[in-house]
């Protein structure tokens, strides 16, 4: 059974940074491409960050690029969000997923399995 596992998240002043983790469980991670979303309070879920399952390719969304890190341990099963600079405007629930292992993309509907999420609190 596929299993994604989010950690990582808290409170954190505006200017900080937090560093997110997703492990999964019961499959070749390694096969698939794994995406970061987020959800704030009363928006929808949003794409934030993408690595292929190789590690080789990235994306971001506009608003995180220069801030935001995406990285993989397939050795671990392993993903890492690396947050820095945040701004009060990212405080969400941050969600990892994962999909066939095609190209990167944001829309929500492409991923296959989800994680449960992890609050990231940016205060002011």
């Amino acid at each position: 059974q596929v299993q994604l596992v989010e950690s990582g998240g808290g409170l954190v002043q505006a200017g900080g940074s937090l560093r997110l983790s997703c492990a999964a469980s019961g499959h070749t991670f390694s096969r698939y491409t794994i995406g970061w979303f987020r959800q704030a309070p009363g928006k929808e879920r949003e794409f934030v960050a993408g690595i292929s399952w190789s590690g080789g390719v990235t994306n971001y969304a506009d608003s995180v690029k220069g801030r935001f890190a995406i990285s993989r341990d397939n050795a671990k099963n392993t993903v890492h969000l690396q947050m820095n600079s945040l701004t009060t405007e990212e405080t969400a629930v941050y969600y990892c997923a994962e999909r066939a292992p095609l190209n990167i993309v944001v829309a929500t509907t492409a991923y296959d399995y989800w994680g449960q999420g992890t609050p990231g609190n940016v205060s002011s």
